[in-house]
Parts: C-alpha cells; structure tokens; sequence
C-alpha cells in the first residue's frame, strides 16, 4: 500500500517497505498524511524520537560514569538524595510500605526516607503527607481511610515515624509529644568531638535574619548568661526564645569526628543541630545551614575528613546532613497497657560514613538492641 499524500511539508514516517536501523523507524522527509492518519503517524514519529533520545541519554550516562574513587563517591551521595524526589506517588507510597517498623490496629511506624517532606510548600512536589491515602490502601485494602500524622521530622532527617489509622489517636500521640511523655533518641555523626563526653545542653533558641548576599532565616542560641569580665552576669531574656533541653551522649570517637546519641527533652525547631553546632561547637556532618553562622554556604571540612570520606571540598555540598532518629518510646496507648519501644536502622549513607570515619557503633544499646559489633545498612 502506497503512502498518502498531500501537500502539506513536513517529515513522514515511511509506513509501506519500512526498514529498522538500530532498532529505530528510519525518517525519509515526505508530505504529512491526510488527518485520518495524521494521529497514528504522529504517535509513531514521536515513538520513534523517544527512542532515540533513550538510547543517546543511556550512552551519555555511560560516556559519564565516573572513574575516580572522588567522583563515584560523588555520584553515590548525588543518586541517593535524589533518588525519592521525581517519582510517582504510587512508588513513594510503596517504598514507605517497605519500610514499615511497626502495625497494629491504632499505628503504623514507618521508616522516613532522606530528603524527604513531611508536609507540602513552596517548592515541595512530593511529601508524605501526600501519599498517606495510598498507603493505607496498600496496607489495610482499598477501603482504607487515609492515615494521620502523628508528628513530624525534618526533610533531611532519617528514621522513626509515627502515623495513626484514627484522627483521634493522632490526637492522643501528638499530645504525648506535647506533654513530653515520648523517648525520643537520636544518633548524629559530628565533626570534631563534643566535650565533655556527655552532658546537657541547656540553652534557649529563637529565630533570627542573617544579613548576607541574600536575608534569611536561622534558629540561634538566646542564652540567659554571658562573660563579663570573667564573671558570669545574667542578661535580659529574649521573650521571643523558647526553652531548648538536649542531652547528649558519645558513642564513638575519632580525633576528628564522633557518634553522638542524642536525647531532646524539648522539642524546638532544628533544636539539635543548633545545640550541636553554636553549643557545642561540633556541627552535624552536612549540616550546611548550621555549620556557620553568617553565612549559607556547603560545610567545611578538615583535609583529614575530607580524605577518609573520598570528597574535595568543591563536592562536600553533596553530603547529607547525618542525623537520624534512633528510637521512640510510646506510653500505652488504647488497649495496649506497655510502652511501645520502635528501634530503626540506620540508612545505608550514615553506615558508609561510619566506616570511612573509623567510628563504631556500640555493640549493645541500653535497650538490648543487639547490632553484633557489625554495620547495618537497609
């Protein structure tokens, strides 16, 4: 059968005697069909150059791979953190289900992916907020009502998170939290060692604007004493700053660089990172907002640091801030009449780092986790 004509220019693909060359419709430059088959033609052509663009974006990657240890380190880092950012919610949602901790008939404690929002804004295109209909579905069947938000973590934070199948038992949890009655702990990688080992930070946090190339925004100690002449004086306090309570703890250490477990008793924004960084002097491992504070700009690293973990400083930016919640322990809840404990492994970055930098993980938690002495990534 002969292909039709008309007389409008334009590229068509040949339909009669057609020949593949790489797998590919060849393109020969004909008139454009009649528009009873412009549809199908159209679908074709496109079919065709999707094809092509497939098969030049696979050489490329593969004319990019990276060769040196630097540059695959780099690109491990890069995929991780983008790996949960550009998919469909159904896959999200699956990939939650996977990392389901804990069910019953009141919870489900989920295991939060890295970069990964809680809830949506500006500039967010996926949360879990999101996805928490078609996670009941996949959990509980498709009559399922969607799940609640019990509380929340950072977007760059790992780990531990609480969900309810009722409205009211995530009322019941979030005042738990309100009240203080959760366990909360935290495992963070530090650069340098805080000192003392182990102590408490207790020290007031209010929001300040930062005068740069650019305003914004960052949370920052309020304290209610400063040094006058070697003399502790007490000074008038912010009415804007909120009572901030971190007990801390090290785990493991290096000269340069530690494992910290981390207890908040209060629960203000971005509260450990700003205790770890302005308290104690001892930044969170890629934490780039709070390891300076005039300016926002990627984490600077010791050489030393540096080497261990396979980075240049012109690549540290591609370091996820290492900070994970550990456990959570719920008081009883509905006909449970025990405290729920909810232990979660840490994410496969955090244990890579851990060897890099020399560090162990105990052995034994106080809670009888027992980890063996050996890294587990999930």
């Amino acid at each position: 059968m002969a292909a039709p004509v008309c007389n409008a220019p334009g590229l068509w693909l040949r339909c009669s005697g057609r020949r593949r060359v790489g797998g590919l419709f060849t393109l020969v430059s004909k008139p454009f069909c009649s528009a009873a088959a412009a549809p199908g033609t159209l679908s074709a052509q496109r079919l065709a150059e999707k094809l092509r663009a497939q098969k030049q974006e696979q050489k490329t990657k593969k004319q990019l791979a990276p060769t040196s240890p630097v540059q695959r380190r780099v690109h491990e880092l890069v995929r991780f953190t983008q790996q949960l950012q550009r998919v469909h919610p159904n896959v999200l949602a699956k990939a939650l289900s996977r990392g389901v901790l804990h069910q019953d008939k009141d919870l489900v404690v989920i295991n939060k992916p890295y970069g990964l929002p809680v809830h949506g804004g500006p500039g967010v295109q996926l949360c879990i907020s999101d996805v928490l209909p078609i996670l009941a579905k996949m959990l509980h069947g498709h009559k399922a009502e969607p799940l609640h938000l019990c509380h929340r973590l950072d977007k760059e934070t790992t780990g531990v998170m609480v969900l309810a199948w009722e409205k009211e038992v995530a009322h019941q949890v979030q005042e738990f939290f309100r009240t203080r009655q959760v366990a909360k702990k935290y495992w963070a990688i530090t650069v340098r060692v805080p000192v003392p080992s182990a102590g408490v930070v207790d020290i007031p946090i209010t929001e300040k604007a930062v005068q740069g190339q650019q305003q914004h925004y960052k949370m920052t100690l309020s304290p209610d004493y400063r040094m006058d002449n070697g003399k502790m004086v007490r000074v008038r306090s912010n009415r804007n700053a909120h009572i901030a309570v971190t007990q801390y703890h090290v785990l493991s250490s290096t000269l340069s660089s530690a494992l910290v477990e981390l207890q908040p008793i209060t629960g203000i924004k971005h509260q450990l990172r700003v205790h770890l960084s302005f308290g104690l002097n001892c930044p969170i491992l890629g934490d780039h907002k709070y390891s300076d504070w005039n300016k926002l700009a990627p984490q600077k690293l010791s050489l030393g640091t540096l080497k261990k973990l396979g980075l240049q400083q012109t690549k540290a930016r591609h370091l996820p801030l290492h900070l994970h919640a550990r456990q959570l322990i719920l008081p009883a809840l509905g006909s449970r009449k025990e405290e729920l404990s909810l232990v979660c492994k840490l994410p496969r970055f955090f244990v890579l780092s851990l060897r890099r930098l020399d560090l162990q993980m105990p052995s034994q938690d106080q809670n009888g986790d027992d980890e063996g002495g050996h890294l587990r990534a999930q």
